[in-house]
């Protein structure tokens, strides 16, 4: 038996056995102690060797793979026990901002709770904010003489105030019900509102508010002062947007940018349209600001508008009807998931799509539209209200896809010689091999190309025929 200093005596039992063959510790120890070493893990012969492997020199459990001989052992020889590091939390600050401690002493110092009559207890107004080493309520005349006012001569407040963490751990519940003057938060009304569907915070949050808003949420479950033991149903981590010099912005840095600033030149749409296309919201990212791409976004918005001079009432044809449809699905499922960037951008290939037309039939404008106006509110009302539409175009229901007008039903099929294109063929989905070569070989100039009988063939349903001499 051997006492080491990386073992800690309030983690587990305190006691721990030696494994130096697989521990890079117990490695250590062993070496410098001149211990054996035993190897029970077959899979190399390096040590210390952590991966996994097969188990031997280990009695019964020899064969056995390392990870399930881990539960083997335990229900041999012991018990799964959870253990939480979770240690004391120092809620008091020496600052204004936070809620004031209702707790008042007495002249000989000791702490009593403010009655429940005299709560809430709100922070002083006199605050003097100059650092000079003491807490601001500590020098407010006004909380000194509230608290001997209703305590008596001589009684003292608490001058420091809680973490804003306590507060911010459970406002969502607050929210539901602000002016209940009887509880804090009605359960009635959490049975309809909780859990929150979805937190979005920045990633900064992740391991403050999200650990201090569940612990909140159990301990008031066991309480019985809510209806739900988990707070939110999703988290999700967002980006932050970084200056246009790749930094955080910062005045100290003097690179701020002012969204005001910006829709004073391109316009509220354009500004909008752009933060939802500089990078995915659903996932954890720094995306700098990027004038030239909001440049960018303020021109496709200007081309959309363009298009309303080619709207004309005539029907829907197929080769606009595949990308209408896969636009219409795709921007919805996008929006759901939160990856609005993605959904800009099939707005802008449709876009693209259209502008090849020189009549652009009404059905497809008016559905760019409605698939337009989260992003770009103010245009696509307008959009729409020219089109001699008398409702908003935000009262619209949302265009709905047609699964079967997803893929088309012709396709285009690059023609290879020797691994270089020489053309196209369009061909109905699905045709083979044989028939593809057979309408490559209808064409005039591929005619002249096609070798009669090619060494080898490399074929890929859909997209390439790839003929050798």
């Amino acid at each position: 038996m051997w006492v080491a200093d990386y073992v800690l005596g309030h983690y587990g039992t305190g006691a721990i056995m030696g494994v130096p063959a697989h521990d890079e510790r117990d490695f250590q120890f062993a070496e410098k102690f001149n211990l054996p070493i035993q190897r029970v893990i077959h899979g190399s012969e390096v040590h210390p060797y952590m991966g996994v492997g097969v188990l031997e020199h280990s009695g019964a459990f020899d064969g056995m793979d390392s990870e399930t001989a881990k539960e083997k052992i335990t229900e041999e020889f012991g018990k799964k026990v959870t253990r939480y590091k979770l240690r004391d939390w120092l809620v008091s600050r020496q600052r204004y901002w936070g809620c004031p401690i209702p707790i008042v002493y007495d002249p000989e110092g000791k702490a009593h709770p403010v009655p429940a009559k005299h709560l809430p207890w709100k922070l002083p107004t006199d605050v003097d904010f100059t650092p000079t080493g003491v807490a601001p309520l500590a020098r407010s005349k006004e909380l000194l003489k509230r608290t001997e006012k209703i305590f008596g001569k001589g009684w003292k407040p608490e001058v420091d105030t809680m973490d804003v963490f306590v507060d911010s751990s459970w406002y969502f519940l607050r929210y539901l019900d602000p002016k209940n003057k009887k509880e804090f938060s009605s359960l009635k009304k959490q049975k309809s509102w909780m859990p929150v569907r979805r937190y979005s915070g920045g990633g900064e949050h992740t391991t403050v508010h999200v650990l201090y808003s569940r612990f909140f949420q159990k301990a008031l479950f066991d309480l019985g002062l809510v209806t739900e033991s988990e707070p939110y149903c999703v988290r999700m981590n967002r980006g932050i947007i970084l200056a246009e010099d790749g930094r955080k912005m910062s005045k100290r840095w003097g690179n701020v940018v002012n969204p005001d600033e910006q829709v004073v030149h391109v316009g509220a749409d354009a500004v909008r349209t752009y933060l939802a296309f500089i990078g995915p919201y659903n996932e954890v990212g720094s995306f700098p600001w990027n004038t030239n791409g909001l440049v960018g976004v303020r021109r496709f918005l200007e081309r959309v508008a363009g298009l309303s001079e080619q709207v004309a009432d005539s029907p829907l044809s197929e080769d606009l009807a595949v990308p209408l449809h896969q636009t219409i699905k795709k921007v919805g499922d996008d929006i759901e998931s939160m990856k609005f960037n993605t959904a800009v951008s099939q707005l802008m290939i449709f876009t693209n799509e259209l502008q090849k037309h020189a009549a652009v039939p009404r059905e497809a404008y008016e559905t760019l539209l409605r698939l337009l106006a989260p992003f770009a509110p103010h245009l696509a009302e307008e959009l729409w209200a020219n089109l001699d539409h008398r409702t908003s175009i935000h009262r619209e229901k949302w265009p709905s896809y047609d699964s079967t007008k997803l893929v088309a039903d012709m396709v285009t099929i690059a023609v290879q010689i020797g691994g270089k294109t020489r053309g196209t063929v369009t061909v109905p989905r699905g045709a083979s091999e044989e028939e593809v070569l057979a309408v490559a070989r209808q064409d005039q100039k591929l005619a002249l190309l096609i070798p009669q009988n090619p060494s080898r063939k490399v074929f890929v349903q859909g997209k390439i025929i790839n003929l050798i001499p």
